[in-house]
């Protein structure tokens, strides 16, 4: 005698489906690690990560001080990377919630914002783009770690930390100001770790094989 097995719904599988691809593009995120040192590697006049903001990779213009030539690939990856994220938590909703999916949104937004204005073009409207970011980001971690608390306590641990020392980083960069010495650590500090965090709570919606369930 053949078990009984129970098929997906079309409607389930659907949905699996949109929240893989959702996790899929927020698990792919720290990629963005990368473009930062792809664009550092070409200019010329000195970059330190330490000092010098993640902004100065996408500044257009040259002068004999400093250039960036791969200024389109920073911009192109805030852009990029920001559609990721909106679009991986609209999709990873339903696992997310409405309060840190609203949040990443706001994230994603932003900075591809950011990458649509140059720092060396507005300062001012540079910084409007890009201060949601700030605030957004580490708010999210802060409301990701109560909603995964019950299933995954040591992420739920994590993510809280996460969230108030990005928190507490973009704080100290906003005071610092771009010129500030350690401008640039205290910039990725903020950034950087928001971008594992959240990966690591798409982690188990990514998209899996299927498996069949076998015949007694």
């Amino acid at each position: 005698m053949h078990r009984a097995t129970t098929r997906p719904t079309a409607g389930g599988s659907r949905a699996r489906t949109v929240m893989g691809l959702g996790a899929l593009a927020l698990v792919v995120r720290p990629a963005y690690i990368a473009t930062e040192y792809v664009a550092a590697a070409a200019t010329t006049g000195g970059y330190s990560f330490v000092a010098d903001s993640v902004s100065r990779l996408g500044e257009v213009g040259c002068s004999a001080a400093y250039c960036s030539p791969r200024h389109e690939v920073m911009n192109g990856s805030f852009v990029g990377f920001g559609l990721l994220l909106a679009g991986g938590a609209l999709l990873l909703a339903r696992p997310l919630g409405t309060w840190a999916t609203g949040l990443l949104v706001v994230s994603g937004l932003s900075s591809v914002a950011t990458g649509l204005a140059p720092l060396d073009q507005d300062a001012a409207l540079h910084a409007a783009a890009a201060t949601p970011l700030f605030v957004a980001q580490p708010l999210a971690l802060l409301v990701l770690s109560a909603r995964v608390r019950e299933d995954r306590p040591r992420l739920a641990r994590v993510l809280r930390a996460t969230g108030v020392v990005t928190a507490a980083a973009a704080v100290g960069f906003v005071l610092s100001g771009e010129d500030g010495v350690a401008a640039g650590a205290l910039e990725r500090l903020a950034l950087w770790p928001v971008l594992f965090g959240v990966a690591a709570v798409a982690w188990p919606h990514r998209p899996r094989p299927a498996t069949r369930a076998g015949a007694a």
